[in-house]
């Protein structure tokens, strides 16, 4: 007869536990997991299968019990971790989104609004259609693997402890915070710049000929202009998506690094 005793009882349930929480925070933000169409029973189910295959497999950690102050204290630390690492995948996809914003304003589309059930707001039809096909390249380019993997690899460069300290900040969380507006930019300049040279050209059409109607002749110009613009860039845009959730996985790895020494 197999006997168990309390203390090895409260280490296996801790050893399932705590690492089931980073898992279920990184499902909750990162997409395409975290996405408010994916049933609740579908993201507890995932996150205890990945945390039964991962937990056997992890190093000692700590003696704590999950019900005391210092149990409940890492199940929070756990839980941010987690939300930290789906939040940096969560910010490659806004920026993907304000490329779609950015375009779609330019092209004079602001009006052509969807409401977006992931961000609970509104959403123009040019950014849902970045954000759904880079969701089809996270999935093509087996991202989602690689996400896992990293979330994995984690728990040895953050191990499950009373402290971090292995230099998880949240200053770097902040500062990648700007690849949101560098990756908007970088995807959107191409219809930009076309737009802007034909916003010019218009101008000065304009001027030659007072008479003809610019807001007639104008707005399906701008609109048809943006729409080739796109078609044209397609088959260009896996490697600069690809390259974004590339570095996205790398911001993920470096949460776990020390700060630089100077």
């Amino acid at each position: 007869m197999i006997s168990v005793s309390g203390n090895e009882l409260i280490a296996l349930i801790a050893s399932f536990i705590w690492p089931l929480t980073r898992i279920l925070g990184l499902i909750a933000l990162a997409p395409p997991f975290g996405n408010n169409a994916v049933p609740v029973q579908v993201k507890l189910v995932l996150g205890v299968m990945l945390a039964l295959i991962v937990a056997p497999t992890l190093p000692p950690q700590s003696g704590a019990d999950p019900l005391s102050l210092t149990g409940i204290m890492i199940l929070a630390q756990q839980m941010v971790i987690g939300m930290a690492m789906g939040f940096i995948m969560r910010m490659v996809f806004a920026g993907i989104e304000m490329a779609g914003e950015i375009s779609g304003l330019t092209m004079g589309l602001g009006f052509a609004t969807f409401f977006d059930p992931q961000t609970q707001g509104r959403s123009s039809a040019i950014a849902q259609f970045l954000v759904l096909l880079a969701t089809l390249l996270f999935l093509t380019l087996n991202v989602h693997l690689s996400l896992l993997a990293t979330l994995v690899e984690s728990f040895n460069t953050i191990p499950v402890s009373t402290t971090l300290t292995s230099g998880f900040g949240f200053q770097k969380l902040a500062i990648w915070g700007e690849q949101i507006f560098s990756t908007g930019m970088r995807l959107s300049l191409p219809i930009v710049a076309a737009l802007l040279i034909t916003n010019v050209a218009l101008g000065i059409l304009t001027r030659a000929a007072p008479q003809l109607n610019l807001f007639g002749i104008g707005f399906p110009i701008t609109i048809g202009v943006g729409f080739l613009m796109l078609g044209m860039i397609l088959p260009y845009l896996l490697l600069p998506i690809g390259n974004v959730f590339q570095s996205g996985i790398e911001a993920i790895q470096s949460l776990g690094m020390p700060p630089p020494s100077h």
